[in-house]
């Protein structure tokens, strides 16, 4: 986790702060499309192969599963090694139901060449895999005499396949304009025929950096595809494929396309290892775009690094039909770029693992930009300023692109991402690589018991710096008012939460609004604070305010007072203070407050309340009031304001120097 970076994750949200500045080394894990690829080829070849540098994720979890069914010994050596024991063509389980998750890549190569290798297998995922066409791949297989069956819809998964009848024909043709995987689960099980066979492309081939990886990869196992263009793809007759012996995987390049836009959007430098400029993958020719809208790309000898360039970023118009993955990246970096950036020929994300397209319109929506969404392309018009982007929870579609690109607008707004764990599919550790190379908003974090002066100390602090300030008892204050007002019991959780997920505040300087009207005494009375405390016990109504709170995490910095601001809301605060003071004292001090606004109090009272409200906020449940061991403990009982703000103010400093 990065300096200043929090986050709490859980199995629905993950919410970043906002980031001030990105810069840091990536290793890159291996690359999806040449892992997948590779485990295939190597399953199908003589010999043994050890593959390292593999990429850990569901989608290759998906395809190693399938090939142990399919009777391959497949081996752990290592971290990111496995020894694969190919078995020459022939699978040994003849016979078998595979279940491949909405791993695209394992789905389409493994139709093929089950196809071809003659046997019955059921071949099925999750109910989003049965929504993406595979149509256009089974006549082309059917052409070769493949027994396919379509068990629910026509032209979708899942599929009965079974052993290929008697087939003459050498040449098929072969749709690949909505998938370039078609053609490369066909190219790869060609060799399984032992007959010159040639595949000829209907219409534009989409994607055709994928299909040259697959033709390189198939070249590292011995097998020479003969290639007329783009239009024609011959395989030769007695092609076999024969173990290498040790193969490497590559860094995958769609993942460096995340790491690589941080750089150009804040400052950089942000350089990713695992990948160079010269890579068969398509998607190294995002940091070609990011170039063109004025970030300041270099590279190496495999590495690739972007820097900010002199001024901001500028909008672009880029047909992506050769980075489709990048191209979501692209339109989320758009977010920062001066003008429009039009993403077009990308009709291929309609059928990916959710419709991109769609999902895409809509998230960029939710931060403040104007989305035109067509058949095959994205116009994004960010807002005026940086400053226009918006706090949102962003829906991830169970799509790990979503959540991974979506993540750079955390560069201009705090950002909650639903379902954060997608990123298995490809990158199992992305937040917390993302977290390592991110600087996040700072926060000084002042929590402590009623009365005890936390509010005054922490809004002086926040001057003192020229901070932004966030009460957040006031969150709770206004919580109780509103609901009182709505006639909603301060027990009734459901009511309560409803209205705090609504709340109409703002906060202009000292002036606390309520729907448009000044509260700010208003939420100070004691029947209020004694129901901001009860509604502050309720967990799904401190869910519905934890987000809320932590947006106002805003440049250069916040401080912010409360009962669990170090321990809940913002475990990463640079400085902790946890601040309390005798009952007494505090009673004698509430009771100062109370008479000088003309209202009649007994001190005897007030201290019954305080030690009352000490108990109820600090037993409750969920998120109760205490000193953690981090955070530095000051008692105010004998200090004055103007001592307990120089104490924090030069506990902040300290740990700023050792910054």
């Amino acid at each position: 986790m990065g300096r200043g970076q929090g986050k709490e994750v859980s199995v629905d949200y993950i919410d970043l702060p906002q980031v001030l500045s990105a810069r840091g080394t990536v290793r890159l894990p291996g690359s999806k499309s040449i892992s997948n690829r590779l485990l295939l080829l190597a399953a199908l070849a003589s010999g043994e192969t050890e593959l390292h540098d593999l990429l850990a994720s569901d989608d290759t979890a998906r395809m190693i599963e399938a090939l142990r069914s399919l009777g391959v010994g497949i081996e752990p050596l290592a971290e990111d090694a496995f020894r694969v024991n190919g078995v020459g063509g022939s699978f040994p389980v003849r016979q078998a139901d595979l279940f491949l998750g909405n791993a695209g890549t394992a789905f389409r190569s493994l139709t093929a060449v089950l196809a071809l290798a003659g046997g019955d297998y059921r071949l099925s995922g999750v109910p989003r895999m049965h929504e993406r066409p595979i149509g256009d791949l089974v006549d082309g297989l059917r052409q070769l005499g493949a027994g396919i069956r379509y068990l629910d819809g026509e032209g979708f998964p899942p599929l009965r396949i079974s052993s290929p009848g008697p087939c003459a024909a050498a040449v098929v043709r072969l749709r690949a304009d909505v998938s370039s995987q078609f053609l490369t689960g066909l190219l790869m099980a060609l060799p399984l025929r032992g007959v010159e066979t040639t595949v000829e492309v209907v219409g534009e081939l989409i994607s055709r950096p994928y299909v040259e990886l697959t033709l390189a990869s198939m070249a590292r196992f011995g097998v020479q595809v003969i290639r007329d263009g783009w239009r024609r793809f011959t395989v030769a007759a007695g092609s076999a494929y024969r173990s290498p012996g040790i193969v490497h995987v590559e860094g995958d390049a769609s993942s460096a396309s995340y790491f690589l836009a941080l750089g150009a959007i804040s400052g950089g430098p942000v350089r990713v290892e695992g990948v160079s400029l010269d890579s068969l993958q398509g998607d190294v020719r995002f940091a070609d775009a990011l170039a063109v809208m004025g970030a300041t790309i270099t590279s190496g000898d495999n590495w690739i690094e972007a820097t900010a360039g002199s001024g901001r970023l500028q909008g672009i118009t880029l047909d992506c039909n050769h980075i489709p993955d990048a191209a979501m990246t692209l339109a989320t970096v758009a977010l920062f770029a001066e003008g429009p950036t039009s993403v077009r020929n990308i009709a291929s994300w309609r059928v990916k693992e959710t419709d991109r397209l769609a999902a895409m319109a809509s998230e960029l929506r939710k931060l403040g930009a104007t989305v035109e969404e067509g058949d095959d392309h994205i116009r994004v018009l960010p807002p005026a300023s940086i400053r226009g982007l918006r706090p949102a929870a962003i829906d991830t579609y169970d799509d790990h692109r979503m959540a991974m690109c979506f993540s750079l607008a955390a560069l201009g707004t705090p950002l909650r991402i639903n379902e954060p764990k997608v990123v298995s599919k490809t990158f199992p550790d992305y937040f917390e690589r993302f977290g390592a190379v991110t600087r996040a908003v700072p926060v000084v974090a002042i929590d402590g018991t009623s009365a005890s002066g936390k509010g005054t100390v922490a809004s002086r602090v926040a001057d003192a710096l020229g901070w932004h300030y966030l009460d957040s008892g006031a969150l709770y204050r206004l919580t109780a008012l509103a609901a009182r007002r709505a006639a909603v019991d301060w027990h009734d959780e459901a009511g309560v939460a409803a209205i705090a997920a609504t709340l109409d505040v703002a906060f202009a300087g000292r002036v606390i609004s309520l729907a448009g009207e000044d509260v700010g005494d208003a939420i100070r009375s004691e029947e209020i604070s004694a129901g901001a405390s009860l509604v502050a016990a309720l967990p799904a109504v401190r869910a519905a305010l934890l987000f809320r709170q932590r947006a106002f995490r805003r440049p250069p910095g916040l401080v912010a007072d409360g009962r669990d601001m170090g321990s809940v809301v913002f475990p990463d605060s640079m400085t902790k203070v946890f601040l309390t003071a005798s009952v007494e004292v505090r009673a004698e001090r509430r009771h100062k407050q109370l008479i000088e606004k003309g209202i009649a109090a007994s001190i005897a009272a007030l201290s019954l309340d305080l030690r009352e409200r000490d108990e109820r906020d600090s037993q409750r449940s969920v998120a109760p009031m205490q000193h953690s061991a981090d955070a530095e403990l000051l008692d105010t009982t004998n200090l004055t304001i103007a001592s307990a703000v120089a104490q924090v103010l030069d506990w902040v400093k300290k740990v700023s120097e050792r910054g």
